[in-house]
C-alpha cells in the first residue's frame, strides 16, 4: 500500500514538471513572436533584431513574418515537394497594379542628308571644261553661281546659226524663235541669248551656273547618281581630290557635280523589335545630338521604312527637321525619345518576371512558399513590364523571382 502511494506522488511530480516545461515554452515563443527580427533572403542563417545590410551578400535584411520561424506551422507535404516545383522562403512579395502610362522610347540614331533636297548639275551639250571654279569636295556653293566654263562645237554651230537668219532672213520670225528655243534647251538663258544677239558674235564658252545651294560632294562617274548619297562617305573618299578637271570632256547628259542641301536634313532612329509595336507615324519626338547636348529639338516621326536594312535587325523611323538654324553637323550621332500613346494596362516590377527562353514565369504565393507560375507579357516600360493574362489583382508574387530560382535545374511550371 505504501508503494503503491509513493508511485502516485511520483506520476503527480512528473506531470507537474512537463506542465511547467510546457508553459515555460510557450512563454519563449510567444516573447520570440513578439519580437521583431530581420533576416537576409538569400541567407536565412543571418538573423538581427534591427534593420540593416547582410554581412555576407550586403542585400538589406528583411522582416522575417512570425509564421516563418515557426516549423511545425509548414506542412510535411510541401517540405517534400522538389524545390523546382515550391520553394519554400518568406521574400518580400507583390502584385500587379492597374495604371495609365504615358510610354516613353529610348531610340539612338544618326543625322543624313535630306535626299529630296539633292541636286544634280549636268551638261547639256557635250564638250571640253575651259574653267572650273569649284575645287574641292565638300564647297560651299549658292544658286546661281558660276560653276564652270565649257566651251562646245554643237553649242557654237547654233549661236551662229541664230545669228545668220538674224542677219539674212530677219522677216523669218518661226524659224528664228525655233533658233533661240533650242539655244535655250541647250543651257543658255535669257540673259546670255540676248548678249549673242546684240554683240552679234558667238560665244565660244558657256558658263554654267548651279540652281542649287548646298555642298558639293563629289564629281559623279557617268550619269547615275550615288544611292547611298545620303550617307557620310568613307575619310580617304572625303579628302580625295575631285576627279574633274580643266580641260577635260563631258558628254551630254553626264551629270557633272551632285549638290546636298545641309539646311534640311533627317534623324534616323532605330528602333529596337520590343518596341516597334509602340511606334507610329505621327509620335512626337526629342531628339539630343551627341556633339551638341544643348541643340536638342522637338519634331515628330514622319515616315517608317516598310522593311529591315541590310545587316540591322532594328526598324527605321525618319523624322525630318530643318537644320539651317542649328547647325548640326552631318553624320552625328543622337539620342532621341518617342513619345507614345498612354498605355491603361496591368504592371508587375520586371524583377518579379522570370524568363525561362520562350516562356515568362511569376513565383506565386502559396499555402507557405512559392510555385512558378506562367502568365503572358506585354511591353517593357521602365522598371516594369505589362501583364497580358495569367494573374489576378489578388495574386501574391515574389518581388525578386531571381531569389527563388535554383541556376542548377530547370523550373516546372504549374498553370
Amino acid at each position: 500500500m505504501k508503494r503503491t502511494k509513493n508511485i502516485i506522488f511520483l506520476i503527480l511530480l512528473l506531470t507537474s514538471i512537463s506542465c511547467s516545461d510546457i508553459k515555460n515554452r510557450h512563454d519563449v515563443q510567444k516573447e520570440a513572436a513578439t519580437t521583431e527580427l530581420y533576416t537576409c533572403p538569400m541567407h536565412p542563417e543571418i538573423i538581427q533584431e534591427r534593420p540593416g545590410k547582410c554581412p555576407i551578400c550586403g542585400m538589406d535584411l528583411v522582416k522575417e513574418e512570425a509564421d516563418s520561424r515557426r516549423i511545425d506551422e509548414v506542412e510535411l507535404e510541401s517540405l517534400l515537394r522538389p524545390t523546382n516545383e515550391f520553394v519554400i522562403s518568406s521574400i518580400p512579395v507583390t502584385t500587379i497594379q492597374k495604371r495609365e502610362e504615358q510610354i516613353e522610347i529610348e531610340a539612338l540614331g544618326n543625322i543624313v542628308y535630306d535626299t529630296r533636297q539633292v541636286g544634280s548639275i549636268s551638261a547639256r551639250v557635250s564638250g571640253r571644261i575651259e574653267k572650273l571654279y569649284v575645287k574641292y569636295r565638300y564647297q560651299k556653293i549658292s544658286k546661281g553661281q558660276h560653276i564652270l566654263d565649257i566651251y562646245s562645237p554643237e553649242l557654237v554651230t547654233a549661236q551662229q546659226n541664230l545669228l545668220f537668219l538674224l542677219k539674212n532672213d530677219a522677216g523669218n520670225t518661226p524659224l528664228i524663235e525655233a533658233a533661240k528655243e533650242k539655244l535655250l534647251l541647250l543651257g543658255l538663258d535669257n540673259q546670255q541669248l540676248q548678249r549673242i544677239i546684240q554683240s552679234g558674235q558667238p560665244s565660244l564658252t558657256m558658263a554654267v551656273y548651279s540652281t542649287y545651294s548646298g555642298h558639293i560632294h563629289e564629281a559623279a562617274k557617268g550619269s547615275i547618281m550615288n544611292p547611298d548619297a545620303g550617307l557620310m562617305k568613307d575619310v580617304s573618299l572625303i579628302t580625295e581630290e575631285l576627279s574633274l578637271k580643266e580641260g577635260m570632256y563631258v558628254q551630254k547628259g553626264q551629270s557633272v557635280f551632285t549638290v546636298f542641301n545641309p539646311d534640311r536634313a533627317w534623324a534616323i532612329l532605330n528602333i529596337y523589335a520590343e518596341n516597334q509595336a509602340l511606334v507610329r507615324i505621327g509620335n512626337k519626338v526629342r531628339v539630343v545630338p551627341e556633339t551638341a547636348p544643348t541643340k536638342d529639338f522637338r519634331a515628330m516621326i514622319d515616315l517608317i521604312e516598310p522593311f529591315y536594312r541590310k545587316e540591322s535587325k532594328t526598324l527605321t523611323a525618319r523624322v525630318y527637321f530643318d537644320n539651317s538654324n542649328l547647325n548640326i553637323p552631318i553624320g552625328s550621332r543622337v539620342r532621341a525619345t518617342i513619345f507614345g500613346n498612354t498605355r491603361d494596362a496591368y504592371w508587375l516590377p520586371k524583377e518579379a518576371v522570370l524568363s525561362s527562353g520562350i516562356e515568362k514565369v511569376v513565383f506565386q504565393k502559396s499555402n507557405g512558399g512559392f510555385k512558378a507560375h506562367r502568365i503572358y507579357t506585354g511591353i517593357t516600360h521602365k522598371d516594369h513590364i505589362q501583364v497580358l493574362s495569367g494573374m489576378k489583382e489578388t495574386d501574391s508574387v515574389a518581388m525578386n523571382a531571381q531569389y527563388l530560382m535554383d541556376s542548377e535545374s530547370f523550373i516546372k511550371i504549374k498553370n
